[in-house]
């Protein structure tokens, strides 16, 4: 199974980094940081630290596992961050200098359920998450501050 590693990345002003991805015929959307796990990674949380530090060239302190989603030969994990520094300037990713790609676009975004509704997040379950734990209190990033 195919296993993929993502962060709600909140800083210190309690907004969410997201990736906005524009491709040629394409609608434009946004994603979460993050991408594939690899076997050279010790862990899952390896992995993702390694994906926020070639995206966003950040380090983040990971909070909690918020949900997994499994679709046919795919697991994908969204884990909650706290990240206090980042330079989209100095990425590293492969995907980055991949032609075709698209462009990719690091933008912050109010961490509440207006953000979230203003930007075509993908996967929308993980949307859809993100407006249930807003609304109800539990995110649980108040104790990290």
């Amino acid at each position: 199974m195919i296993e993929r590693v993502r962060a709600v990345l909140v800083t210190a002003d309690d907004t969410m980094l997201v990736i906005r991805r524009a491709k040629p015929q394409t609608p434009v959307y946004w994603v979460l940081p993050g991408g594939g796990v690899e076997e050279s990674d010790a862990s899952r949380e390896a992995a993702l630290h390694r994906e926020i530090h070639e995206e966003v060239a950040g380090k983040a302190d990971i909070i909690r596992l918020l949900h997994t989603m499994e679709s046919g030969e795919e697991r994908q994990l969204f884990y909650l961050a706290r990240i206090a520094t980042w330079s989209f300037e100095d990425r590293t990713g492969p995907e980055f200098s991949a032609e075709g790609r698209g462009e990719y676009a690091l933008e912050e975004i109010p961490l509440t359920v207006e953000g979230v509704d203003g930007i075509d997040l993908k996967p929308e379950e993980i949307a859809d998450v993100l407006r249930a734990v807003i609304s109800s209190g539990s995110l649980g990033v108040e104790a990290t501050r």
